[in-house]
């Protein structure tokens, strides 16, 4: 009896484990489906798009969209491919080209679908929202992307942040005055780009980036400083070879070089002993390019009494940037020459570094 009872029961689980695989199999069967219907809509879909997109930039007004498009135009899923298929051209063209993709966001007034991101939740609907905004030059909609420039995303904060710059150029940079997160590369580069112009009464507010404790802000200024030559601010520049991050200390030798003076070189030198090794070389390169005749001797000194093997490549490429190129076959011919100082000289002047 006791044997039945067990057998049974063993029978029963089976048929449980069984019916609950089988109902496993059939939801992953129909959600498979549906992301393949999915898919197939998106596919179709992106060809009509893209053929509206390519009539509406050849053509201009002179199309009308097809009867395929305005039958799904309403859709919703629809309109939000459109819209994120515009933004992604946008980024393609520029001129005319781009106007008439922005009078295609008008026709459609997608503006509410890009509008409605910004209040979800997730963050990818967040940030492509606020592209979308911006590619789209929906200027009204800036003072809600101002409210995410403090969002804990770094995907959302830092879209916030190149629109602020995209809409308003150098005005648009007023976030450097309190963020406290990093700006990637990549990022500096955007808002970079996106600057054409910085006022002429804008020292003061420049300035105060510079001394900010936030390194990649004095990073990114340090930059700025570079493409616009700012040249009032050599001397807070100068100021940042005492700073306590090397990477801030590199840019701003770079810096020098581009609001270069009479004193440049002299400065440099000036600093040089008192510079971390990676800070040292980035001095000895700008020396190179400044081609000042007077650091032959403080080149030469480096080349023979620097024990790192680093710097005295850079000193006899230096040196030879300055046509001392008989010096450096003459080090090069001594016989209490180090094999190394040997090696070092001939592969400057094979290089041609001059």
């Amino acid at each position: 009896m006791f044997l039945t009872t067990s057998v049974h029961f063993l029978f029963l689980v089976f048929l449980g484990m069984l019916s609950l695989v089988l109902l496993l199999i059939i939801a992953v069967l129909i959600y498979s489906f549906y992301q393949y219907r999915e898919s197939l809509h998106t596919f179709r879909w992106s060809e009509i798009i893209n053929k509206r997109i390519s009539e509406v930039i050849v053509y201009g007004e002179e199309t009308s969209a097809g009867h395929n498009f305005s039958t799904v135009s309403g859709n919703s899923l629809f309109r939000n491919l459109f819209l994120q298929k515009l933004a992604e051209s946008e980024k393609k063209f520029s001129g005319a080209a781009q106007h008439k993709l922005r009078d295609l966001f008008k026709e459609y007034s997608l503006q509410e679908e890009a509008l409605q991101k910004l209040n979800q939740k997730k963050i990818h609907l967040i940030a492509g929202g606020i592209q979308e905004l911006t590619a789209m030059n929906v200027e009204e909609s800036l003072p809600k992307i101002s409210t995410f420039l403090a969002h804990p995303s770094a995907q959302v904060y830092q879209e916030a942040q190149y629109a602020m710059v995209h809409f308003k150029g150098f005005e648009g940079l007023h976030f450097l005055k309190s963020i406290s997160t990093k700006i990637s590369e990549w990022q500096q580069l955007r808002l970079l780009i996106s600057v054409t112009s910085i006022p002429e009464n804008s020292s003061n507010s420049i300035k105060s980036w510079v001394e900010s404790s936030n390194d990649s802000v004095v990073i990114f200024t340090l930059k700025l400083l570079r493409k616009f030559q700012v040249l009032p601010l050599y001397p807070t520049v100068i100021d940042l070879l005492d700073h306590p991050s090397v990477e801030v200390r590199v840019q701003a030798v770079q810096t020098l070089l581009s609001l270069e003076n009479s004193s440049t070189v002299s400065h440099l030198m000036e600093m040089y002993p008192h510079q971390p090794l990676e800070v040292q070389k980035e001095i000895l390169k700008v020396i190179k390019k400044s081609k000042d005749q007077c650091s032959v001797d403080f080149l030469k000194d480096q080349l023979l009494n620097n024990t790192d093997s680093g710097i005295k490549v850079y000193a006899a490429e230096a040196l030879c940037s300055l046509k001392k190129q008989d010096y450096l076959m003459e080090i090069a011919k001594n016989e209490t020459s180090s094999e190394e100082l040997i090696q070092i000289i001939k592969y400057a002047l094979q290089e041609k570094v001059c």
